[in-house]
């Protein structure tokens, strides 16, 4: 028979307290039961562990005992409280991929939440868009994403979670800053279109005409943003992407279903950790709110 943990949580009690009523009676046993324990323990070491029948002196296995018995069980606690934290996303590592969009306007609030209610967690999120936050979670770089819809089937999960307005963005001097209604991919004709990764996608054919015969692709939204602050071209991007942004003009498109599907991307098949569970939960939150300028999904 083996040493058993609850052997050594015996000793050290008798240890402790020098006799082994007292130390039945801390925890919840017979004296018999200790006595028993502590015979079997000695039996099991090939040795005694108190100098007589007393238990108030250790012998000198029981002094060595003492010290790595303790150790031991220290340790063995601090294995289960953070085993337990862990499972209450108290403690762990979320890696998390997400469109700039998502990253600029959402993240900022939902982090602040989360983090004050998780200290001990560590993130790391990155920005990128759709096509590239597929990719990390199908190379399982991240656990979580967000983004639109996945195009792999079988190889990522997807659950939306709100749907976002595509909008025209052009510089605040262009001409096609002169009004706020509507605008068709006709009314594009003879502007500079800048395609994105977000604009590839769109399911309007004509809008989706006009990028995809683009010459010039920016994937960046930085970068894409200064282009067209300089006037150099027009784009489309989802609103969020623009809400902050008072440099540039956004127009509403024309046109039905004008719009993308966002939501939580992991790997098909694979059950999400806890800290990322939470997130997830925490980020359905945020969006059901009610203060973010999005669609329901």
């Amino acid at each position: 028979m083996a040493v058993t943990l609850g052997q050594l949580r015996v000793f050290l009690e008798v240890a402790d307290l020098g006799n082994i009523k007292d130390a039945a009676e801390k925890i919840g046993r017979t004296p018999s039961a200790v006595s028993m324990s502590l015979k079997q323990l000695e039996e099991q070491l090939d040795g005694a562990l108190f100098e007589s029948d007393r238990k108030t002196r250790l012998t000198s296995l029981g002094e060595y005992v003492l010290t790595v018995a303790r150790a031991e069980v220290r340790g063995f606690d601090r294995s289960v409280a953070a085993i337990q934290s862990y499972a209450r996303n108290e403690i762990g590592r979320l890696d998390v991929a997400c469109v700039p969009s998502v990253a600029t306007q959402i993240m900022p609030r939902l982090l602040r939440t989360f983090l004050s209610e998780r200290p001990d967690i560590e993130l790391d999120v990155r920005d990128a868009d759709s096509a590239s936050v597929e990719l990390a979670i199908e190379r399982q770089r991240v656990e979580l994403g967000v983004a639109g819809r996945p195009s792999s089937q079988g190889i990522v999960a997807f659950a939306p979670v709100f749907r976002d307005r595509f909008v025209m963005v052009c510089a605040a001097e262009s001409p096609l800053a002169a009004s706020d209604a509507p605008v068709s991919a006709a009314d594009l004709a003879g502007y500079r279109f800048i395609a994105n990764g977000a604009s590839v996608r769109l399911q309007d054919a004509g809008f989706r005409s006009v990028s995809q015969a683009s010459r010039l692709m920016v994937r960046n939204v930085t970068s894409l943003l200064a282009l067209v602050r300089s006037d150099f071209g027009v784009t489309v991007l989802p609103a969020l992407s623009v809400a902050a942004d008072t440099k540039v003009h956004c127009r509403p498109l024309a046109g039905e279903g004008l719009h993308r599907e966002v939501g939580l991307l992991w790997r098909a098949g694979h059950t999400l950790s806890p800290v990322a569970d939470a997130f997830a939960e925490a980020f359905r939150a945020c969006i059901r709110d009610g203060e973010i300028d999005v669609l329901p999904a």
